[in-house]
Parts: C-alpha cells; structure tokens; sequence
C-alpha cells in the first residue's frame, strides 16, 4: 500500500531545541494512523511539519509521492492537506452556518458545504443559526471536521480530537473519522489517551522525547507495551 503522506528522517526544533530526532512515518489512503505519546513528546510538531506550519531542519516530506519539503501551508492546503489543530479551530463569535460559509473560499457552494455537513453532523443543521461559541465540546470538534471536510481533504491531520470531551462523545467522532477515512482520505491522529483512538486505527506510532519508539498494528502487541513505553496514559 502506497503512502499518500510521508515524513523520513524528520528533525525540527523550536528555538533551537530539537524536538523531533528523525521521525519516519507513512499514512495510506483509506488508513488512520494513531500518534500517540506523553506530552512534550513531539506529536503536535509532527503534525505541524505535515502541514507546513513548522519547518523540518531535515529529512524529507512527500503528499502523494512528491517532495513537498519546505512547502508553505498554502501549498500544501491545496495539494489535499488538512489539518485540524488542538482547541478545534472554530469562530466562536460566528453562527454554524458563517461558520461554513467561511469555507467557500476552496471554490465549494455554501449549499454543498452545508450539504456536506448536516448530512455526516445532522444536530449542526439543527445549531446553524447558534454561535459556535455556544455549542457542547463535541458539537464545536463537529463543526472543525466539518469545515475541514469542505477543502476536500486527501490527508486529514487531527490534533488532540477527544480534549476535554465526554468519553461517549469521543467515541462517535472517532466513529465518523473511521468513516471518513473509508471514503479514501489517510488520517493522521495525535492523540495522548491511546483508548480513545486505538479502536479504530489500523495503525499506530508511540512517539517518546522525539523519537518514534514502537509502531505496528494495535493488536500486534503494542497495546500492552504502551504503558512501559511512556507513563501517564490510561489505555
């Protein structure tokens, strides 16, 4: 299976500290793939260097086989990159629909991106003149997936999905990431708590100080080295 996303030997720092020590990972079409770790380990910054939000000081990033290396987000935002960052990214001053209608500048109809959605969120048709201010936690990471649904995404990158949500809430957004990543987009995941996403990864990276640890399918034993590979995770 060939990778539609993928990072070799990536290193990056944050004012001259080296947060990443070469980190290999390949996410598929069709794949969701956990990154999971302690925080501080450097998963935000992975995610932030497949977007084109943080520079790599070395090693390689490929979308779809070609070498976007030092790409901005611009570029890569249109080559099929979509990134959803921790604290959901949404206006809260703004109603769900301003909220959309914001997203018709990927070239997208307000009513295909409301169509869009209501039909995967249906409880955001029933919000679309609330502040987004105003929704539950869950409802607000709804309507990040959803706008981020509207570029079209090839490679959907999530951070942090399950902060400071109800575990049952967790577990329906996972649901619909599953889904979304069965229509063909590889998902890339940072997630601390490994419970909430492993149900449905198909695979899984363990990122500690930097370095990808462990990586493998989640039954192949990974889940029970979890907690001797980094301390602080329930599973």
């Amino acid at each position: 299976m060939s990778a539609l996303l993928e990072l070799r030997g990536i290193r990056a720092a944050h004012e001259r500290i080296n947060v990443l020590h070469g980190v290999d990972l390949a996410v598929a079409a069709g794949q969701v793939v956990a990154l999971l770790g302690p925080n501080g380990a450097g998963k935000t910054t992975v995610l932030r260097v497949a977007a084109g939000v943080h520079p790599a000081a070395s090693g390689r990033l490929l979308v779809g086989g070609r070498d976007v290396t030092g790409a901005d987000p611009r570029r890569l935002a249109r080559a099929g990159v979509c990134l959803i960052p921790e604290g959901r990214g949404v206006f809260p001053n703004l109603t769900v629909r301003d909220n959309l209608l914001m997203m018709t500048f990927t070239g997208r109809s307000r009513a295909e991106i409301e169509e869009i959605a209501f039909t995967r969120f249906p409880i955001l048709a029933k919000r679309a003149s609330q502040q987004a201010g105003t929704l539950s936690g869950g409802e607000q990471q709804m309507l990040a997936l959803a706008r981020g649904l509207a570029t079209d995404p090839a490679v959907l990158l999530l951070d942090e999905l399950s902060m400071g949500l109800a575990p049952l809430v967790v577990g329906r957004l996972y649901e619909q990431v599953a889904e979304i990543a069965r229509q063909g987009v590889a998902v890339l995941v940072v997630e601390q708590f490994a419970a909430a996403v492993l149900g449905i990864a198909d695979h899984a990276a363990v990122l500690v100080r930097g370095r990808v640890q462990r990586q493998g399918h989640p039954d192949s034993g990974l889940r029970a080295e979890l907690s001797a590979l980094y301390m602080g995770s329930p599973l």
